[in-house]
């Protein structure tokens, strides 16, 4: 089976959570102190060895395409004023030898039909999915090359999970957890959305996948699911009678950047790592908490 080289990125939902903010602007594009939460997410695939971004969008993402083009007119303005630095960054978004691919999803049919949307790029060969909501911070490898690296071992389909709360467990997929080796679990089912009684295990399925590409010819006929879309996870689970599946409980920290307190904490905690900012914030927020204490 091929190694992994191509990664999709569903960024065609509304962002309805983040409204008025995205109602003009794409969500994925917000920032974290001082990247789009996308770059983030393109940042971790590079890492991870992925040389073609497939971006599946919809009405309103044009900042996503031109995020990721040259810009010429800034490149030329920077150039005259000799701000060497500020070029260097605006060029290297991106490497050189990275393809981005985009394509437009006509409705938001839900991840699973976004999913399926890409598949005539990515063809006959595994691929990984990325859901640059779920902003993942690792002190050493980034979860998507952890993933890569669990791939070479089975190569078989291989789903990201976290430990959660069972009161949360409606808004996840959870695994129904078989053999367990370290960090690996073998996947011996999976459910969208189960009520915390219901839930099968604690462990939830986070924005990182490496599908093989059989999920083609099973999102094809997967019918509307929870919320009256196609399901990803509905389609993970005909999967698993066919071949085998694994999670993969990464190292690292997930933010729910789709969440607004999420979005926060992953700001204020990007803000402290940065390397130029984050000691004066860090000086800042503690006049916060002398503040708080006076009143």
């Amino acid at each position: 089976m091929k190694s992994i080289t191509k990664a999709v990125f569903p960024v065609a939902g509304l962002g309805t959570r983040f409204l008025p903010a995205t109602k003009a602007s794409p969500k994925e594009m917000l920032p974290i102190v001082d990247k789009p939460l996308l770059q983030y997410a393109v940042e971790e695939a590079v890492e991870a060895g992925i040389k073609v971004m497939i971006f599946v969008t919809g009405r309103n993402k044009w900042p996503i395409p031109d995020h990721f083009d040259k810009a010429y007119e800034l490149e030329a303005e920077l150039e005259k004023r000799g701000n060497n630095k500020l070029l260097t960054l605006v060029r290297n978004i991106i490497p050189k030898d990275i393809t981005c691919v985009y394509i437009r999803q006509e409705e938001t049919l839900g991840l699973g039909h976004a999913v399926l949307c890409a598949a005539p790029v990515v063809d006959d060969q595994p691929f990984a999915v990325i859901l640059a909501d779920d902003l993942i911070h690792t002190s050493d490898e980034g979860c998507l090359l952890q993933m890569v690296k669990q791939f070479s071992k089975h190569r078989c389909s291989l789903v990201g999970v976290e430990e959660i709360d069972l009161g949360n467990a409606e808004q996840y997929g959870i695994i129904q957890p078989g053999l367990t080796e370290g960090r690996e679990y073998k996947v011996e089912g999976i459910v969208e959305k189960p009520t915390p009684a219901a839930a099968p295990s604690s462990l939830a399925v986070v924005g990182r996948y490496i599908l093989t590409p059989r999920i083609f010819d099973l999102l094809r006929t997967t019918t509307s699911g929870v919320g009256g879309e196609i399901q990803l996870t509905d389609a993970l689970a005909a999967l698993l009678k066919q071949e085998y599946m694994f999670a993969y409980r990464f190292s690292g920290k997930r933010y729910d950047c789709g969440s607004k307190l999420g979005y926060l904490q992953a700001t204020v905690e990007y803000g402290l790592k940065h390397s130029e900012l984050g000691q004066p914030f860090r000086d800042y927020l503690y006049t916060l908490l002398d503040y708080h204490q006076d009143v």
